[in-house]
Order: structure tokens, then sequence, then C-alpha cells
């Protein structure tokens, strides 16, 4: 697939600063490990559809997982608005909400409560 999203050497530099230490065993791939969680979340995908040029599903959630519940991915985009120095914070909702066809006005219409 060439609509894979990998990151670039430049890039992992510049992650790498904020990565846990390896304790024991040395960790999997980060760059394609990181590289499967971002097509992820990019495309809104389930862990299990990811492609396998990233690995296995499991371990691409584990990471996520662990690391969020670390607080290392905080840190990490803390860490890449810090060199730039901007002063204010920036939110981005991207949430998608589905309503069922009751859920409209459509109820007051046929003797319905109007507010």
């Amino acid at each position: 697939m060439s609509d894979l999203f990998w990151l670039t050497d430049a890039q992992m530099a510049r992650l790498a600063p904020f990565f846990p230490r390896s304790h024991g065993k040395p960790r999997v791939d980060d760059r394609r490990v990181l590289s499967g969680i971002i097509f992820i979340n990019r495309n809104g995908l389930r862990w299990r559809d990811a492609p396998a040029s990233y690995g296995p599903h499991k371990t691409l959630y584990s990471r996520w997982k662990r690391w969020s519940e670390k607080g290392i991915f905080a840190r990490m985009m803390a860490g890449l608005a810090a060199e730039h120095g901007e002063k204010t914070t920036v939110m981005i909702d991207a949430t998608y909400l589905k309503a069922h066809r009751t859920a409209t006005s459509m109820a007051a219409k046929k003797g319905g409560v109007v507010a």
C-alpha cells in the first residue's frame, strides 16, 4: 500500500527524547509502531483494521494504551509545542455523533410537547 503513513528520520529524531527507557527486553521498532498508531488515529480505524505493515494490532494498541496512561503522548505534544514558543492552547474537537431518527423534532409534529 502506498497510502500508508511513515514517520521520517527527522520526525523520529524530534520525538526520540520523549520516549521512555526500555527496561529489560528491547521494544519493537518505534517508527513502525508510532506510524501505525498515527495511521489508525488519523483514519478513525479500529485497532484490528491496522495494515499488516505496522505489525500486530495488539502491539499498536498496547503501546498506545501504556504510553497514554503514563502521559508520554501528552509530554510529546507539550514538548513539541514548547519548541515553537506558543503561549496559547489550541484544542481541536473531532467528535462525530450520529443521532437516531427519533431524536429529531418529528415527535412535536405528531402531537408531542413543544418546548
